[in-house]
């Protein structure tokens, strides 16, 4: 390829190891890091690889999912320093939706041509053990053919210590329940010092690690995540997507990578200052090459790698697609907890401007299912074909988290004040 001669003008050791990316030989750590730090042509020859990478991996398709965030409740045991989104079970703004409102709102997802709904919450104190399972099977009753991608490893580790049970028995029971995958958040990085700074008390890496692991053994794929841009160093991100890749080269159970940008604002340990040099997020070139990164280290292993538009914007998200991404992720419709943290770019993207985006930078959108199955190419500039229920649909209607925490109906009631 002679476009690649291009490595030789740069610096001799980023030129060895696109060089070696290009050939399929595996990256790394230290090599990914020294990524990290290019300069003038190399950074932007980090993302010419990547994006070549990108193409011979997946080709020219942007895939996406309609569907729907369902944060049931913000009341959580836990006081992590970077959410804003949760709320103690005393303060007033604590919600809590029924069985009937979660359902309810699948209906109508299912209606507006969602295929999946996301169910993840924070962790209420007295909770029934067998919530979960409930949940799923409500909605399962009256909505059979949605997939359900729900319960976090925080969660799983939750529900199975409530329960009085192990791992792999509480995972079973959630997929007999009718979950069908699992998110691979509450990762943010995985090393024990950095989480016992930004969120003591929450799930350690070893159990996060050990639930994803179990998952993938009883069938149970996941995602994977990384946030990035607060107090931990380049070399702390390597590691965590070298995890990552020798679990997911142990299991094949992941289904793709989220790197996730630290949403400041809002965030307590931010706003308070309870960590020396903590960062507001990445810089828009450090998105970049953590998005480049990830592809490059990540290629021989998982397909793909997904770009938040909650956190980056719909502009930004569109270079990210040129820098290793292929995944838009989701339409979302109630998307909370980036928005509680100062995330301001809304809470749901439609279908019909995912597609825009898409054809805007010469690529081909794709509607998919969970499972990464393509529902639907739209390989033609045509809106009439497969255009979605949801493109037309009025967002009044959703209402919005700043709405839901002043609704008495859902207001959190302490169980043991009933």
């Amino acid at each position: 390829m002679t476009r690649w001669n291009l490595l030789k003008s740069g610096d001799p050791v980023i030129s060895e190891i696109l060089d070696k990316a290009l050939h399929d030989v595996e990256i790394t750590p230290q090599e990914g890091l020294e990524l990290y730090n290019a300069q003038g042509t190399d950074f932007h020859l980090v993302g010419m690889v990547a994006d070549e990478l990108r193409q011979r991996r997946v080709g020219n398709l942007v895939t996406y999912i309609v569907n729907r965030n369902i944060n049931f409740t913000n009341v959580c045991i836990k006081q992590c320093g970077f959410c804003a989104f949760s709320r103690d079970f005393r303060e007033d703004e604590g919600y809590f939706l029924p069985s009937e409102e979660i359902v309810r709102r699948t209906i109508e997802a299912r209606e507006l041509g969602a295929t999946e709904v996301c169910i993840q919450a924070g962790l209420p104190p007295d909770m029934e053990s067998g919530l979960y399972e409930k949940i799923c099977q409500d909605i399962k009753s009256k909505v059979p053919d949605i997939d359900i991608h729900g319960f976090s490893p925080e969660e799983v580790l939750y529900g199975a210590t409530l329960s009085k049970v192990s791992f792999s028995e509480y995972l079973s029971r959630l997929k007999d329940a009718g979950v069908g995958t699992l998110p691979g958040t509450a990762a943010e990085i995985l090393d024990q010092n950095i989480r016992d700074k930004i969120s003591p008390g929450r799930i350690s890496v070893n159990d996060w690690i050990d639930i994803i692991k179990t998952a993938h053994r009883l069938g149970i794929r996941t995602t994977s995540t990384m946030m990035f841009g607060h107090v931990e160093s380049l070399q702390d991100r390597v590691k965590h997507i070298a995890l990552i890749r020798d679990i997911q080269k142990e299991t094949g159970g992941f289904t793709e990578f989220v790197p996730l940008n630290f949403v400041h604002t809002e965030a307590p340990m931010y706003k308070h200052n309870l960590h020396d040099n903590i960062m507001q997020g990445g810089s828009g070139k450090d998105v970049l090459l953590t998005h480049a990164v990830a592809r490059i280290m990540l290629n021989n292993s998982i397909d793909n790698i997904q770009m938040s538009w909650v956190k980056e914007g719909q502009k930004m998200s569109q270079l990210l697609l040129m820098w290793g991404a292929n995944d838009f992720g989701g339409t979302l419709i109630n998307e909370s907890i980036s928005t509680s943290a100062g995330a301001g770019y809304g809470q749901l993207i439609r279908p019909r401007e995912i597609r825009k985006l898409v054809r805007e930078i010469g690529r081909i959108p794709a509607q998919r299912n969970t499972h990464y199955d393509i529902l639907h190419k739209f390989d033609r500039d045509s809106e009439g074909v497969g255009a979605d229920t949801l493109d037309v649909a009025d967002d009044a209607r959703f209402g919005s988290y700043k709405e839901l925490i002043k609704i008495n109906k859902f207001r959190y009631v302490n169980p043991r004040r009933v």
